[in-house]
């Protein structure tokens, strides 16, 4: 035990799914001196935080506020708060993160009817209103705004307002999607949506941040049982981010993570969200057409194409986890694999907040050339 020594992490350049490059102003933010999570100081920023939050996800929202977990921890916090045993939700599914939802309704003890579209297709409206009519009553809709496991987006006004129109709430898993694409939870009429601090946001993962319209608090006030979580009970937690003057305790909030994430929502006002959009779009067109001078070709169709998660199909005879792994050891880059049913099939080239710079487009081609033994065309 005598020859441990302090981690130092090798340099590496994060062009995968998440997290993603976390720039040295966020990474200072982190280091600033710790102080009390119920001192007035800190609290002050908290509310700063949830202006923040308000202006990312464009919501007048009172709930909005950054769960103290990860992006997974937001989408649990959204079902357990809204589900109850016996309640009816639909599902959809095109990619490994629906699926995730279902398991959520599953555990907690709801039936969920799938609406399933294939991998790298955005989810098929028509279906889901079927499904709606199918199922008079259902609790909730639920689906992936932007599909991290394919690099697919889907049309979240169109799907809002089914929800809407068939009584139902929506619930909105925006996890790659906040900051780098639009995102409008009061234009849509989300009722409830949670993202992740990893991603376009560039900070570093742990928090996710998360936002209940009026219908969402309705339900969740309404409840008939209590909420199966008590760490993720926003009856409880709310308690704590919202109100004047003395806040109750309820667990002790992560100190630091919550200043790189404050940090990381000025840097984005800063910029503004359509800057952000079109900036993350521009390089996203960069890398387009450098893959198609090295001749490989992007999964999805360009119309239902995430700019800052870019699948890239695998091109036949090509070991897709070597290339992967010489592009780490030999470059120092870190993209992403194929999951589910995409194992093997896709690379994952991921474009999220800082990482989204043309200089980095430019050093993943370049490398994948020589990896690849291609030139541009």
């Amino acid at each position: 035990m005598s020859s441990l020594q302090s981690f130092q992490p090798p340099s590496r350049l994060l062009l995968g799914p998440g997290p993603s490059p976390v720039p040295q102003r966020i990474l200072d933010a982190l280091a600033r001196p710790t102080i009390g999570h119920l001192d007035p100081a800190f609290i002050g920023m908290m509310d700063e935080c949830k202006e923040l939050l308000r202006y990312a996800f464009r919501t007048a929202n009172a709930v909005t506020l950054p769960v103290s977990a990860p992006g997974s921890a937001g989408m649990e916090a959204a079902f357990v708060n809204l589900i109850e045993p016996g309640d009816t939700v639909i599902v959809c599914q095109n990619g490994v993160f629906g699926g995730r939802m279902r398991e959520n309704v599953i555990r907690i003890g709801a039936q969920a009817v799938m609406v399933a579209d294939p991998f790298g297709r955005p989810i098929d409206p028509d279906k889901v209103e079927a499904a709606l009519k199918a199922n008079p009553g259902a609790k909730a809709l639920a689906f992936v705004h932007a599909e991290t496991s394919t690099g697919a987006v889907s049309d979240a006004a169109a799907l809002c307002k089914l929800a809407r129109e068939h009584g139902a709430l929506s619930i909105v898993d925006a996890v790659t999607s906040l900051g780098g694409i639009d995102v409008d939870v009061d234009g849509w009429g989300a009722d409830a949506i949670y993202s992740g601090s990893q991603k376009c946001l560039a900070a570093p993962p742990g928090l996710s941040p998360l936002s209940f319209g009026e219908a969402a608090v309705a339900a969740l006030k309404a409840r008939k049982t209590p909420v199966q979580s008590w760490f993720l009970d926003l009856g409880l937690v709310i308690n704590y981010w919202q109100g004047s003057g003395a806040r109750a305790y309820h667990h002790t909030a992560p100190i630091n993570m919550l200043y790189a994430l404050h940090e990381a929502l000025l840097m984005l006002r800063e910029e503004g969200l359509e800057a952000a959009w079109a900036r993350h779009r521009a390089n996203h067109l960069r890398l387009r057409d450098g893959l198609a001078a090295l001749d490989l070709r992007l999964f999805v169709e360009e119309r239902a194409r995430l700019p800052q998660l870019n699948a890239v199909e695998v091109p036949d005879g090509v070991d897709e986890a070597a290339v992967r792994r010489r592009l780490l050891d030999e470059h120092g880059i870190e993209i992403g694999a194929g999951l589910g049913e995409l194992a093997g099939k896709i690379w994952r080239i991921g474009l999220m907040g800082a990482g989204s710079a043309p200089h980095n487009v430019d050093r993943v081609l370049a490398a994948l050339g020589v990896v690849l033994g291609r030139k541009a065309a």
